[in-house]
């Protein structure tokens, strides 16, 4: 049976379905004081659904008495271990929906399987998950922490994940994205004292809320955010060189590309084309020594300290520039100097929240959407935790 202290009596199937008969024989106790000195006061036979046997369902049929505690003078129906008070089902049979639902079988198709509705699949489903929920409880912060957001509903906005980049699992999802709403959530989060590194993208608002309440943590720049940045600026300055040419999907293509991934007829194209437009020549070259500094890895102290003035000696370039898209750019990396060095140092990326942030979206796909984020957020931490 799967449950401890019961002795089958008797087996029956009829039409397809098992019945049971068992008794319990282990050892019964008041379970407000304890006590064992008890009074029989009546029977009654208690017919809960079990664990079914391939698929045929089965039938637990008990009989349960009704004691009277000398101790304490209290009455109470004899408790079964496995069958919860006032519970028509054992807590296999529920642990058993609850798996099959978790590994992607729907609800109406598992209802009809098990003779039971599609709501109470969800309902023991959610029991599994708060189960499953409060073995986590109480878990200090993840020494790596990844912080992003991404888009939750239309009617709350957006949310923010916590990642344990060491641990590869998420940690915590909490709605909204701005100082305000994160502030109460931070404030209550134990062990902030033990996060040594946080990656994040350019987002203001979540390095001072980083600098608050995380007072021993290095903040890391995430190396994909910079260097899209960093396309997204040279793009919108060749649009403004020459509209026409910045429309055209091959160019784009090609401009887009490191040097060294281009073939030979493409670097000719490109040489045919940068012939009209020499300035774009020149920003190119920039762009590809400022990425390939930016894309260096592993780095001892003493190399990260002969890399920092060629990036400083960059962001001056840019800023001296005199193109408003260059500027701009050099303006940002400044702001986020700091942050962006530490990347030659530690290697940490928030690849691994992008990834699940795809895994939340099917999810909530699955569930055609949430409107509760309280159900959306257990979800997410027992599935990608």
């Amino acid at each position: 049976m799967g449950l401890p202290g019961y002795q089958i009596t008797a087996i029956e199937e009829k039409d397809g379905r098992v019945k049971l008969s068992a008794r319990y024989t282990g050892p019964i106790a008041c379970p407000h004081c304890g006590g064992k000195r008890l009074r029989s006061k009546g029977r009654r036979t208690r017919r809960p659904r079990h664990e079914s046997w391939g698929l045929r369902h089965t039938i637990l049929e008990l009989e349960s008495r009704k004691w009277l505690c000398h101790q304490c003078g209290r009455s109470f129906w004899q408790r079964f271990p496995g069958i919860l008070p006032r519970k028509r089902s054992t807590e296999p049979l529920r642990r058993s929906v609850a798996v099959k639902h978790f590994d992607g079988i729907s609800r109406s198709r598992l209802g009809r399987r098990e003779a039971i509705g599609s709501a109470t699949v969800e309902r023991w489903f959610q029991d599994f998950l708060r189960l499953r929920a409060a073995e986590r409880r109480g878990a200090p912060c993840p020494r790596v922490l990844g912080i992003d957001e991404h888009f939750f509903s239309r009617r709350h906005g957006y949310a923010t994940t916590l990642c344990d980049l060491r641990g590869h699992k998420i940690f915590d999802v909490v709605l909204g994205r701005s100082q305000a709403a994160l502030e109460s959530y931070l404030k209550k989060l134990p062990g902030k004292e033990r996060v040594r590194v946080v990656c994040m993208d350019l987002s203001s608002p979540y390095r001072s809320l980083v600098r608050k309440y995380f007072p021993n943590a290095r903040i890391v720049a995430d190396r994909f955010h910079v260097i899209r940045l960093i396309n997204h600026h040279f793009l919108a300055c060749w649009r403004e060189i020459d509209p026409v040419g910045a429309r055209h999907r091959g160019l784009v293509s090609l401009m887009r590309r490191h040097r060294h991934k281009l073939k030979p007829e493409q670097v000719a194209r490109l040489e045919a084309y940068w012939a009209r437009f020499p300035v774009l020549r020149q920003i190119y070259a920039f762009k590809q020594r400022l990425c390939s500094l930016l894309l260096k890895k592993h780095r001892t102290r003493k190399q990260c300290a002969r890399l920092i003035p060629r990036f400083l000696k960059a962001v001056h370039q840019l800023r001296q520039s005199g193109l408003a898209q260059l500027v701009q750019l050099g303006e940002t990396l400044e702001a986020w100097s700091l942050e962006i060095a530490t990347m030659w140092r530690f290697t940490r990326n928030n690849g691994i929240t992008e990834g699940f942030h795809n895994k939340m979206e099917l999810l909530q796909r699955q569930a055609y959407g949430f409107r509760n984020f309280n159900n959306y957020r257990l979800r997410v931490r027992i599935m990608c935790g």
